[in-house]
C-alpha cells in the first residue's frame, strides 16, 4: 500500500492555546515508561483520577487496551514494538492539542522510540516518568504472569527476560515504585505538573 501524496494540513480555527485559556490549565503527555510490573499502568491511572477530580480534562492511554483497538493489527517483534509506540505518540500528541493532560502507560522499551516520540512535541509537553522498579521486584509481582510464561519460554521477546529495556537517562520524572507508596508517586507528579505552571 503507497503512502498517502495528495494531502494538505489544515490549520483548525481553535487553537491549543484556546483551549488551554477556557479550560484554565495547559496539557501535556505524562509519558509512563518501566517494565512489566513496576506499576505504570496503576500510578497513571491514579494520576488521572487525581487530575479528574481536580476538574483538569485528562485521558488516559494504556498499552494493553490499546492493543485491543488501535494496534490490535501489531504484534511484539522490534518492528511492532516501534510502530506501536509511533502511533500511540501521534495520537497523544492529538490529546495534547485538544487540551487535555494525557497518561499513557507502555513498556516503550527502546530509548530512540521514546526520543522520536519526544520530538513530535512541543517543548514541556512531552513529560517522560520512569517507574523503575527492579526486575526481581516486577517478576515477584507478575500480577499477569507474564515472566513466569516468558521463562517457561512461552513469550518470545519478553522485555527484561530475552528483549531489551533500555531505562531513560534524563526523565524529567523518576518514581521508584518499590519504595513509595502510590499516593506518594501521585503527588510527586503533581508537584511537577504544578512547578512547570501545567496545572
Amino acid at each position: 500500500m503507497g503512502k498517502s501524496t495528495n494531502i494538505t494540513w489544515h490549520d483548525t480555527t481553535v487553537t491549543k492555546q484556546d483551549r488551554h485559556a477556557q479550560n484554565g490549565h495547559g496539557s501535556c503527555v505524562l509519558w509512563f515508561t518501566g517494565l512489566s510490573g513496576s506499576g505504570k499502568s496503576t500510578i497513571a491511572n491514579a494520576v488521572s483520577n487525581e487530575l479528574f477530580r481536580q476538574g483538569i480534562n485528562e485521558y488516559v492511554l494504556d498499552g494493553d487496551n490499546i492493543r485491543h483497538g488501535l494496534n490490535k493489527d501489531l504484534g511484539f517483534s522490534e518492528y511492532d514494538r516501534t510502530e506501536n509506540i509511533r502511533r500511540i505518540g501521534e495520537v497523544a500528541k492529538l490529546f495534547v492539542d485538544s487540551g487535555k493532560v494525557v497518561t499513557t502507560a507502555f513498556i516503550s522499551p527502546f530509548r530512540s522510540d521514546r526520543d522520536q516520540v519526544r520530538s513530535i512535541f512541543s517543548e514541556q509537553e512531552f513529560i517522560e516518568v520512569f517507574v523503575d522498579c527492579p526486575l526481581e521486584e516486577c517478576e515477584r509481582r507478575d500480577p499477569k504472569q507474564l515472566y513466569a510464561k516468558a521463562r517457561a519460554g512461552e513469550i518470545k521477546d519478553f522485555t527484561g527476560i530475552d528483549s531489551p529495556y533500555e531505562a531513560p537517562e534524563q526523565a524529567e520524572i523518576t518514581i521508584h515504585s518499590n519504595l513509595v507508596s502510590v499516593e506518594e508517586a501521585v503527588q510527586h507528579v503533581l508537584g511537577y505538573l504544578q512547578d512547570k505552571n501545567i496545572i
